[in-house]
């Protein structure tokens, strides 16, 4: 975006951010002062099945932006992660992991770019949200599917999350994972219920409610924190950093990064990328 004064002119690029001759035409063309970094793909279970896709756009193309970012002397540099990515057991949240640990380590060599990372969880009304999703089966006249009965998720609304996410990029002085305080979690199948009765029908009732099994690499709780990690607060009620996650080498992290874009199978990928973020059952 251009600001004109009292205007402001949006100029659209297409563009891939695994090609890093694409990612250099942009900013030499344009002057970008601050990157919101929200490119990636987060269907849990869709990347169990792609695990090269997911390395490539989550990871190389993270790589490949920071570096540019850097190179070009942008500002800031804010990555948008994901509960996700603690103590993964997934494909999609192990790439978020490493995402962020790109992150905190090019910062340490990077002398005008201040690199961010905000984790936070479910956003509802965003794109794939259970919300919409539950309100459309109800509409059909059922059932609700829902995937274990104990299954619970972290939730803000979208102008919650966009707030804080715009006040922790504010506070950022690079290098930090910023975590948002989601407040409770709640049990997915309690959305479901609630959704039901406000259309004045009954669940289990009126509305059959279905339990179809956890999704591969889904987890029934997520969290916000790794064991390791601690908090930090800041001036901001709802918004701390975690600690420790800054111990990485950014030399050694991505020579891993590259010897796994070399890797042929999907088993040696998932293999090394477990080697480089371990995963954890649920």
């Amino acid at each position: 975006m251009l600001n004109n004064g009292n205007s402001t002119t949006v100029v659209p690029w297409v563009g891939d951010i695994r090609n890093k001759d694409t990612l250099d035409n942009l900013f030499k063309r344009e002057k970008i002062d601050i990157i919101f970094h929200s490119a990636a793909y987060k269907h849990v279970p869709l990347m169990e099945y792609f695990p090269k896709e997911a390395f490539c756009t989550n990871v190389m193309g993270t790589y490949y932006l920071a570096e540019t970012a850097s190179a070009y002397g942008v500002e800031k540099f804010i990555n948008i992660s994901t509960d996700k990515a603690v103590s993964p057991t997934s494909i999609m949240g192990a790439t978020k992991r490493i995402s962020e640990m790109i992150l905190t380590t090019i910062d340490k060599k990077s002398s005008d770019t201040d690199f961010i990372s905000v984790r936070f969880g479910n956003v509802l009304g965003s794109r794939g949200s259970v919300v919409p999703v539950f309100l459309n089966q109800i509409k059909q006249g059922g059932p609700v599917t829902v995937t274990h009965p104990e299954i619970k998720r972290y939730f803000m609304t979208i102008p919650e999350a966009v707030l804080l996410v715009f006040q922790a990029a504010s506070m950022g002085e690079g290098g930090e994972v910023f975590v948002l305080d989601m407040g409770e979690p709640v049990k997915i199948i309690s959305i479901a219920e609630e959704l039901i009765k406000l259309q004045n029908l009954e669940p289990y009732e009126d509305i059959e409610v279905k339990f179809t099994g956890l999704r591969p690499g889904e987890k029934l709780f997520e969290e916000i924190l790794t064991a390791e990690e601690g908090t930090n607060t800041t001036t901001h009620e709802k918004i701390y950093i975690a600690r420790g996650s800054t111990d990485y080498d950014f030399n050694t992290l991505t020579a891993n990064i590259h010897d796994i874009m070399e890797c042929c199978s999907d088993e040696e990928i998932i293999t090394r990328i477990k080697q480089l973020v371990p995963f954890h059952s649920d």
